[in-house]
């Protein structure tokens, strides 16, 4: 062979080897990555198996709340809010329980059923608007958005004055319809015309989307300060600070009864149906998990109903709460 060919043969060679390497390093590449995925899928997997018993302890948890006083749930315990984490195999995970009635329920804006027909309820589209108003929402926007809020659950086409039905989404960029149904949850509001991210943002800490379309009612024995909004909500006659007054003259083991709640001189002048909406127990629990196991890490929020014996889940999401 001669000398130039002999040169020839042997950068094929090296080229050969150069693409053998390459190949090699992509093939170890795809394999490393598979196996990470499902590494962590197992991982989620099982940080969703921990998730689960996480929630089988919560529902023995309000269980005991609630056979403690049937008829009060008092923050006594220190369960509202607080987070309680716990190792796990190869993690740790946390939970914390919530009262999770203490919120607008953004279905009260309608009445009747979803089988025989869903109506505006005006008195929970004015309750809407009065919050949004105390959180420095300007009342011709918050009015607006509590009317469209209440075309968008409520069974018929037909827009309220200042409301929003088909049409108004029709018009948009990006067309949809309105749900006519209950929200399933709060982060629907966001499809609600008028509804900006700023808006949203704002109102978020407030409000919630039950399962029932029943007025919101407020549990003064677990309400915080913080919550004082919710409390003002019920009545043109109380503004934030006032509420935030009567909120932190609670007794130390709570309220005996909502009657020695509204008899507080901050609170005078409040209409007797207003009044109905304190109670001093609650049905609605949150729960939120968060597991970190293996590299991997899962959110849950939850939605628990206290107030069917046993307790029982309603509802599940995975990721950060919206």
């Amino acid at each position: 062979m001669k000398r130039s060919e002999q040169g020839a043969a042997l950068l094929s060679v090296l080229l050969l080897v150069a693409v053998m390497a390459v190949l090699a390093a992509a093939a170890l590449e795809k394999l490393k990555l598979a196996t990470h995925l499902a590494t962590n899928a197992a991982a989620i997997d099982q940080a969703r198996a921990y998730a689960m018993a996480g929630e089988t302890i919560a529902l023995y948890r309000i269980g005991d709340l609630i056979q403690r006083d049937a008829n009060r749930t008092t923050r006594e315990g220190d369960w509202e809010g607080r987070e309680t984490s716990f190792p796990i195999d190869g993690g740790i995970a946390s939970a914390r329980l919530s009262d999770g009635g203490n919120c607008f329920n953004l279905n009260s804006v309608v009445q009747g059923d979803v089988a025989g027909g869903l109506t505006v309820r005006q008195g929970g589209v004015e309750e809407f608007a009065r919050l949004m108003t105390l959180l420095d929402v300007p009342p011709n926007v918050a009015q607006g958005v509590a009317l469209a809020t209440a075309d968008w659950i409520d069974s018929d086409t037909v827009p309220l004055q200042g409301g929003a039905e088909d049409d108004t989404y029709q018009r948009g960029p990006l067309r949809y319809r309105t749900a006519n149904t209950l929200m399933a949850d709060r982060s629907e509001l966001r499809a609600v015309a008028g509804v900006t991210p700023e808006l949203y943002a704002r109102l978020q800490p407030f409000l919630c989307a039950l399962p029932v379309h029943e007025l919101s009612s407020i549990n003064v024995d677990t309400l915080t300060p913080q919550q004082a909004p919710l409390l003002a909500m019920l009545s043109a006659n109380i503004d934030p600070a006032r509420a935030r007054s009567a909120i932190e003259q609670r007794p130390p083991g709570g309220w005996v009864s909502t009657a020695d709640f509204w008899k507080q001189p901050m609170l005078a002048g409040v209409a007797d149906a207003a009044k109905g909406q304190a109670v001093l127990n609650t049905r609605w629990f949150g729960l939120r998990l968060l597991v970190e196991l293996a590299g991997a890490e899962l959110e849950e929020n939850a939605l628990i109903d206290g107030g069917v014996k046993p307790g029982r889940l309603v509802r599940r999401s995975y990721g950060e709460a919206t």
